[in-house]
């Protein structure tokens, strides 16, 4: 018995058959995501939509120079990374306290700096890689994704607080516990807020009135901050500190005013406006710039 070929009707019939089982089969089994490519930039951010990364090609950030008035807590949080960095144990750390202190600002600036570093040694950099605040429900997500990578990696949340009913902390404190798996060892969280606690005062009273045992409701709240090995803190600086900030932007960018004039008028800008700390020294610094027709470029 001998095969009959198949007419071109058939055949056309038969390719329509091949092409929908394909369909069924790529429905099925889902294409496998490309693992991260942390190589094309030292800073990401995570974009939860796709779950991907979107790598940032200039950081927006200034040299750690001329962040004054918190000379402290940048000598910690250099140390606790430079330690990360280099394969020792290392902490998780909370930066909290007032406005416009320099929060973001260090952990940006301490990036650049123990890359720089590392680059002098020849050594693979450190990657930063930004959460945003409504994206923390996804942490476990983007901690799973990077467990198994060779990179260190500084992952950061700028902003970090809680409003009331919002339970994404859990998210979080399920995060920086590792669960049973245990936390990334080549992960590290560091995050900025104005709160302490991470939670709004009104939040823990309420927990604290309403609670069949308040301390211990009181105690399921605030124990989120408690996972942060470093709590770094950032206070109102004072009229010389404000100075200081001012006359170091004014030499770094080179401008060309009298050291009076830049005091008498970074005084007055302070005075309207309610505040001396480190942005409204880099406000004032952009409008005297623009004043003398100068870029900060």
């Amino acid at each position: 018995m001998t095969d009959k070929p198949l007419s071109s009707a058939e055949l056309t019939k038969l390719n329509e058959k091949l092409d929908q089982l394909l369909n069924l089969i790529e429905r099925a089994v889902p294409k496998l995501k490309p693992k991260f490519n942390l190589e094309c930039a030292d800073a990401f951010v995570w974009q939860v939509e796709h779950s991907d990364l979107a790598p940032v090609e200039k950081v927006n950030r200034v040299d750690m120079g001329l962040l004054k008035g918190i000379d402290r807590v940048c000598r910690i949080l250099v140390e606790n990374t430079r330690r990360f960095a280099n394969g020792y144990s290392a902490n998780n750390a909370l930066l909290w306290g007032a406005r416009g202190m320099g929060k973001s600002s260090l952990v940006k600036a301490v990036h650049a700096a123990i890359n720089q570093e590392l680059n002098g040694k020849g050594r693979e950099p450190l990657k930063l890689i930004e959460i945003h605040r409504e994206d923390i429900h996804s942490l476990p997500l983007l901690l799973n994704q990077l467990r198994n990578n060779d990179m260190r990696i500084i992952l950061f949340c700028d902003d970090l607080s809680f409003d009331n009913d919002d339970t994404s902390y859990k998210s979080l404190k399920a995060a920086l516990d590792g669960g049973i798996e245990g936390r990334p060892h080549n992960v590290i969280f560091y995050a900025t807020s104005n709160r302490r606690h991470l939670l709004p005062r009104d939040m823990i009273e309420n927990e604290r009135s309403t609670a069949i045992n308040p301390a211990e409701a009181v105690e399921e709240k605030v124990s989120l901050s408690d996972r942060f090995g470093l709590w770094l803190g950032f206070h109102k600086c004072s009229q010389d500190e404000y100075i200081e900030m001012v006359f170091g932007y004014a030499r770094h960018y080179q401008l060309k005013i009298s050291d009076e004039a830049l005091r008498v008028k970074s005084l007055e800008w302070a005075t309207t406006r309610g505040s001396r700390s480190g942005r409204v020294a880099w406000q004032f610094i952009q409008d005297i710039a623009g004043e003398l027709n100068k870029s900060l470029d």
